[in-house]
């Protein structure tokens, strides 16, 4: 897939017991912090002996969340010496944070401690400066919002996570437990990191690369009667015959008078909206039934599996089996 950024050694780890700290601070999305706090906390070396030693720290003893108040055990002193700084989420992005933890944060960058955010804590890492001129990932409904607020940074609302080297970021909840699940394959390799994932119950299978599962909209219908009205028939009709002499016909217009407004009003060509439709709807299916890849094809137009895997790859960054292993609900 090649969506995630080439990765650079981590000179810092050693395996006598790496520290890792994850930071706690008001507002601190309680999953985010948990998620390194078991996955760093299970991991055993090839000895059965722990290699990580996790440190969850703060400015303070208590920091409130929007549930429960935490006792957090250490003081944002940890990040001197930590191989590893996880920044989980934040409950609200607009929420301040203190400038003591910020230059922490900043002395264990310049040190050369590697640094990885999870979900929205992408913006209180975005503050730092850190991020500017790197791809980056956070939860898909605020990416568009990262991008506004730190246009020095290329947002990536399609990844999983983005791996910078010693700077990484991921999108949001399950998201966390791939990145964790990447650094200790990196840092131990793939036996250890599969073992990690079997005792978490989760499959070591998506790359940064996957498109994150997102709740992708139908595209959008035109307010033109006649674009709009041949649009709504098309999604009907999605495993019909959609070529451009059928819809011209339907619309009552020429080729090249459909070709033409079609472009103007939509912005892309017919046959760009209907795959995009035929996509979306094989997600759904995907998502929603035991029905074959083969099946899956045929029903949302593409007639052969092949066909859904080139257009499915390009469009979603994954194969579809891929994808159903990873958001089927069934």
């Amino acid at each position: 897939m090649g969506r995630v950024a080439k990765k650079t050694t981590f000179a810092g780890f050693a395996p006598n017991r790496q520290i890792v700290a994850v930071l706690a601070f008001d507002g601190v999305v309680l999953s985010d912090l948990a998620t390194p706090c078991d996955v760093f906390g299970s991991v055993r070396d090839s000895k059965g002996e722990h290699p990580y030693e996790v440190r969850v720290c703060g400015l303070r003893r208590k920091v409130r969340s929007k549930h429960v108040s935490l006792d957090v055990p250490w003081r944002i002193a940890t990040l001197r010496r930590a191989g590893t700084v996880i920044v989980p989420g934040i409950e609200s992005i607009d929420q301040p944070v203190p400038r003591e933890l910020l230059q922490a944060l900043e002395r264990a960058i310049a040190r050369g401690a590697r640094v990885a955010s999870i979900c929205s804590g992408a913006f209180v890492l975005a503050r730092t400066g850190v991020l500017n001129g790197l791809r980056a990932t956070t939860h898909w409904r605020a990416t568009e919002e990262l991008a506004r607020r730190y246009p020095a940074i290329e947002v990536d609302p399609n990844v999983l996570y983005v791996d910078n080297g010693v700077i990484l970021t991921s999108a949001g909840a399950a998201a966390g437990l791939d990145l964790c699940l990447h650094l200790v394959r990196r840092d131990l390799g793939a036996e250890i990191a599969a073992r990690t994932a079997r005792m978490a119950v989760m499959p070591l299978e998506r790359a940064g690369g996957q498109a994150q599962f997102i709740v992708h909209e139908p595209p959008a219908l035109n307010r033109s009667p006649a674009i709009g009205s041949l649009q709504f028939w098309i999604a009907q009709n999605l495993d019909r015959d959609l070529s451009l002499p059928r819809l011209a016909r339907h619309a009552g217009m020429s080729i090249r008078t459909l070709s033409r407004r079609f472009l103007e009003r939509v912005g892309v060509t017919p046959a760009q909206w209907i795959c995009a439709a035929r996509v979306r709807r094989a997600q759904q299916l995907l998502e929603t039934t035991s029905l074959s890849v083969e099946e899956v094809a045929e029903q949302s137009g593409f007639r052969s599996a092949s066909v859904l895997r080139e257009h499915f790859g390009g469009r979603i960054g994954t194969t579809p089996l891929a994808y159903r292993r990873s958001f089927a609900r069934l």
